[in-house]
């Protein structure tokens, strides 16, 4: 039997989503708590890797057990074993063909900007804080310039294993919410760190250092030592991945996360 879940987790305390050396990783921890529950060893194939310091709203995996357990008892009896940091939203049983990363046409990552001269405390670790000046409707202006299909090379980190740095962009606006900038960008996938790195380019140009064009020509010049630095990880949110051919399965808007985060 094949199960998708959806997960929330904050990422603050994690070395990112992936198993590896260096310890706890949102992937351990899961499969831990999930094989306690399952009374099996239990492998989880993710809908987007994050890095450490990302969070995630509706992160969405799947795994295969035999073990026969309700939604509830999978959901809360994983829960008493997780990490505080991390929740299991949902679970429901799927066909065989799903996978949480291949069928997913489309990924919503949300940067969030705390845009006050005073740093953060209470959402210390959870925004990223600029403290002079931010002109959203510049870098809304300049953001159009992503959208649709192209050579994200300028956007994508040294350490890239993609095949292709082609990526379509569906979707990617700025806006202004009080002290608080938000950037919402959709796209099939994403190469390493590109939403970071778009949001450093934003950034730069939301400040008046580079005019609005500048977006389009670091884009044409596929070159990452043309862009702006990575924005701080603890800025950036994993919504939720796309699924048209399961849509009874939870988005992040369903799963009851602050309406800012969610709307």
């Amino acid at each position: 039997m094949r199960l998708a879940a959806g997960v929330e987790y904050d990422g603050s305390g994690f070395f990112g989503w992936q198993r590896q050396r260096q310890s706890p990783t949102v992937q351990e921890c899961l499969e831990t708590a999930l094989g306690r529950v399952a009374d099996h060893p239990v492998t989880v194939h993710c809908a987007g890797r994050t890095d450490t310091g990302v969070h995630a709203v509706c992160q969405v995996v799947h795994f295969d057990t035999p073990a026969v357990r309700n939604e509830r008892s999978w959901v809360l009896g994983t829960n008493t074993h997780l990490h505080p940091g991390i929740s299991l939203l949902w679970a429901r049983e799927v066909d065989e063909e799903f996978h949480a990363r291949f069928r997913a046409n489309r990924r919503h990552y949300r940067y969030r900007i705390l845009n006050r001269w005073v740093r953060p405390a209470i959402a210390r670790g959870r925004v990223a804080w600029v403290r002079h000046p931010l002109d959203a409707g510049r870098m809304h202006e300049a953001a159009r310039a992503l959208i649709g299909e192209h050579d994200f090379s300028s956007f994508r980190a040294v350490g890239c294993q993609a095949r292709s740095p082609k990526r379509t962009v569906h979707r990617l606006d700025v806006r202004r919410d009080g002290h608080e900038l938000v950037i919402d960008i959709e796209a099939n996938a994403f190469v390493y760190h590109m939403v970071r790195n778009i949001a450093g380019t934003l950034i730069a140009i939301g400040r008046g250092e580079r005019p609005v064009s500048w977006a389009a020509d670091v884009l044409a010049a596929r070159d990452r030592m043309v862009a702006g630095v990575t924005a701080p990880a603890e800025g950036l949110y994993f919504l939720a991945p796309g699924y048209p051919d399961y849509p009874e399965l939870p988005t992040h808007r369903e799963v009851g996360f602050p309406a800012r985060l969610s709307q």
